[in-house]
């Protein structure tokens, strides 16, 4: 199953009635706070933004799947076949996802702090020294990004990445005993702000707190993010699938 335009309806759950109804608020401006919503059911959900080709650099693909979902009739599955070549001073990480240019919507980017929650299930063989990204946050309207990552790690925690600023991985807190479980479906909740001064970001693994660091960039703002496919050009094989989704401006006192 390729990622494609189909023409699919989703089941009368309570939960696809509420996401058509959210994502209709945001194309129409009404919503307050805005909020972003999919549950991977179409591939129109993310016409206008930009979606990794199938097949990127030979190795990984992504599709809308019904194997394996956690509510609706779809998922968005990424995979990896083997490994892509390491070149130095060149990106050849693996990638295939759709991206959520928040920007480009009416209304245009989300003003932060922002709420992501989603749900993720994993199975990947990540070797000592790798890492899969399972969130990449940005405040700029570029390729090239600047951003708020929260990865897994080579021993199986979250944590935030880039942070305070690109390169860096300082934070005020991560856990070192709640380890992220693979083989089934987990919610990972993010609280972000970006700000030059005062931004943070916090991480919650089905409701617990995994990860906390400041965040020293951006204008207040969330612009574009990814999830899916973002791992090491190391890494051989694997899955992904995401669903559920929600980007929403949290009411959080600053």
């Amino acid at each position: 199953m390729r990622f494609l335009r189909r023409s699919i309806v989703s089941g009368p759950g309570f939960f696809a009635l509420t996401l058509a109804l959210l994502f209709a608020s945001v194309t129409d401006g009404t919503a307050d706070p805005r909020r972003f919503a999919t549950s991977f059911e179409h591939v129109d959900e993310f016409a206008g933004f930009y979606i990794v080709p199938q097949n990127y650099m030979g190795s990984a693909s992504h599709d809308l799947s019904d194997d394996r979902v956690h509510s609706g009739r779809f998922a968005h599955r990424a995979w990896v076949t083997q490994a892509n070549p390491s070149i130095r001073f060149r990106n050849t990480n693996h990638r295939a996802y759709p991206t959520i240019q928040l920007y480009t919507l009416e209304g245009g980017a989300f003003r932060t702090p922002v709420e992501v929650i989603f749900w993720v299930w994993l199975d990947m063989e990540i070797e000592e020294g790798e890492w899969f990204s399972l969130a990449t946050l940005d405040h700029t309207t570029s390729d090239r990004w600047d951003p708020v990552l929260v990865n897994l790690s080579d021993e199986g925690f979250v944590h935030l990445m880039h942070t305070p600023t690109n390169g860096r991985g300082e934070r005020s807190f991560q856990t070192d005993s709640i380890r992220f479980p693979q083989r089934q479906w987990v919610e990972l909740s993010i609280l972000l702000h970006f700000d030059r001064r005062a931004g943070y970001a916090e991480v919650r693994q089905d409701g617990q707190l995994v990860s906390a660091a400041p965040v020293r960039r951006g204008n207040g703002f969330l612009t574009q993010a990814h999830f899916g496919m973002y791992a090491p050009p190391t890494i051989t094989n694997g899955v992904v699938y995401n669903d559920d989704l929600v980007i929403v401006e949290a009411a959080v006192e600053q």
